[in-house]
């Protein structure tokens, strides 16, 4: 097999994938992406941020060879990812283009900036782009891209895969697929396709939010598309939150925001302090509270004697209070709504969502994991590779290595105490990367009631978890119960999340078990189902009564 590579290219952020020793992986380059060496199980700092600068250093060899054979032999004229934002970090430098993703389809001859004494255009800068990235890609990992996927938008038009296609033909490679971008984060995400399905795809990244629905199964493997339902989008994303952070910093501060177009001074301050604010935002999806200091000349503070310390405590309740107030939940309802209305019209029913698959930083925010979370349940939510879901599932593709068999993707157990000390103890009944449907008896013990505070046990309980671990198979940050995104540290780290300790599964034992009684009194069974449901089978080894049969516990994610 040849070697499979995968780009998805996105507004703001662009991931490279490559598939090694039997999985998919992120390609790290150092150079150009957002954060090198990060450890950042999300994946942002592997991602290489979609900006381009070509500077303003025309010089005499351009005139005599043309800026075309130059840039050939001199790609270092053109920067990308961080090197670009860095460049402009205060002030937008000529030549300067934060994303072309937007214009490439339906506009590639737009003018998206001027340099060394011409326009360059969509089609231009996004040739700069790619060269440069396949060139960090070669050094970095000492190969060239000779077949590659790449990821579009759904109902993209086939004009922006022609431009891709030509794009990167003329640099050399060869075989060039397409996917659409909802099939390649069901396959990053772990969803296998061997059936047709409906999912809901959110996608909140920097610029845009969109909503879709789309329809995914065995047919999506062989043509990499979906088939769209229904798809909402709306010009809000992280950047216009920093703003809103911005402005609700400088309103506690008594500051007065600065304003970018009102002079070069103001648009500095502008961009150095919004730096700061998004890196406080970004610090809350795990932290709380953290600290951000916003750093403008008294000339634009403006703010009276006795006026508040810069230094600002940020909390996660207060972005919540403000994105409330700005209506972003209110928003993300409302597309989620009129996506799924659209997608009934169309259909004539109501569509069956089985999944929910959030990519893009925004997803990150506090508050948007539980608004999804409330309206469509924990066990149908797919979140933790919001950067990475996209690349890594198209470069499976790109491998012919789709998991055509559904999988469980966490560890779960169930709660047993200690029969000492009566402690609380997890024992894993089905370990993450499980295929399901499972045999009938795919967990099988005999078990001891707990008989707690030394009293006989009258009816016996089922406590089911959601276990969050640091093993290859399950993903590194787990929403708690509350639905805080938790860091696992270390391999000894762990998060438990109870699934139904408020309702959990009860039975009768009659005689009671007696404390004393160390002899097993219940053989209890687990399955899981083709619908992904943990089903129990118990029976009372005193009384030989079925006290549960294939009964439905909790849904597995």
């Amino acid at each position: 097999m040849s070697e499979a590579w995968a780009i998805d290219i996105g507004s703001t952020n662009t991931g490279v994938a490559r598939w090694d020793d039997g999985a998919p992986r992120m390609v790290e380059l150092p150079a150009i992406c957002r954060e090198p060496r990060s450890v950042d199980p999300l994946g942002w700092g592997l991602m290489v941020p979609s900006a381009t600068w070509v500077p303003d250093t025309a010089s005499r060899w351009e005139g005599r060879l043309g800026g075309r054979l130059v840039r050939w032999l001199r790609p270092e004229q053109v920067h990308i990812g961080r090197p670009a934002l860095e460049a402009n970090q205060t002030h937008r430098q000529a030549g300067f283009v934060p994303g072309f993703k937007a214009w490439l389809g339906h506009a590639s001859l737009r003018p998206l900036t001027r340099s060394r004494g011409k326009s360059w255009a969509a089609r231009e800068i996004a040739s700069a782009f790619l060269r440069t990235l396949l060139a960090e890609v070669r050094r970095a990992e000492g190969r060239r891209v000779r077949d590659l996927v790449v990821t579009v938008p759904v109902e993209s038009y086939e004009r922006y895969r022609a431009e891709l296609s030509g794009i990167l033909r003329s640099m050399g490679v060869r075989s060039i697929r397409f996917v659409d971008e909802p099939v390649a984060a069901a396959l990053g995400y772990g969803l296998g396709l061997s059936r047709r399905q409906q999912v809901l795809v959110v996608d909140f990244g920097g610029g845009t939010l969109d909503v879709a629905v789309v329809e995914i199964g065995p047919q999506s493997l062989h043509t990499g598309t979906a088939r769209v339902l229904a798809k909402v989008g709306w010009p809000v994303g992280g950047d216009q939150v920093d703003h809103w952070l911005l402005c609700h910093l400088c309103e506690r501060l008594g500051y007065r925001p600065p304003e970018p177009e009102r002079s070069h001074a103001e648009e500095f301050w502008s961009r150095l302090v919004l730096g700061e604010v998004r890196a406080a935002k970004e610090q809350l999806y795990t932290r709380d509270p953290v600290h951000v200091a916003l750093t403008l000349p008294g000339s634009l503070c403006e703010r009276p004697e006795g006026s508040a310390d810069p230094f600002l405590q940020l909390r996660r309740s207060e972005v919540m209070q403000l994105l409330h107030a700005r209506g972003l939940y209110e928003l993300l309802a409302r597309c989620t709504k009129q996506a799924l209305e659209s997608a009934r019209d169309r259909c004539g029913a109501e569509p069956a969502i089985e999944e929910v698959l959030l990519v893009g930083g925004s997803t990150l925010l506090p508050g948007v994991w539980s608004l999804f979370e409330r309206r469509f349940g924990r066990d149908r939510l797919r979140s933790w590779h919001p950067f990475e879901a996209v690349a890594l599932g198209a470069c499976a593709l790109a491998a012919d290595e789709t998991q055509h068999d559904d999988f469980i993707v966490h560890d779960y157990a169930i709660v047993t105490h200690d029969a000492q000390s009566g402690e609380e103890q997890h024992e894993i009944v089905v370990p993450g990367g499980t295929p399901f449907p499972t045999t009938r008896r795919f967990w099988s013990r005999h078990m001891v009631p707990t008989c707690a505070h030394g009293l006989p046990e009258h009816h016996f309980q089922l406590v089911v978890c959601e276990i969050g671990t640091t093993s290859p198979q399950a993903p590194r940050r787990l929403r708690d119960e509350e639905g805080t995104l938790v860091r696992l540290e270390s391999a000894a780290s762990q998060v438990v999340v109870p699934l139904n300790a408020a309702s959990p599964t009860l039975g009768d034992l009659a005689p009671p078990h007696h404390p004393g009684d160390r002899r097993p009194r219940l053989q209890v069974d687990f399955m899981v189902d083709d619908n992904r449901w943990l089903c129990a089978t118990v029976v009372d080894l005193h009384s030989g009564r079925c006290l549960m049969d294939h009964r439905s516990v909790v849904r597995l994610l």
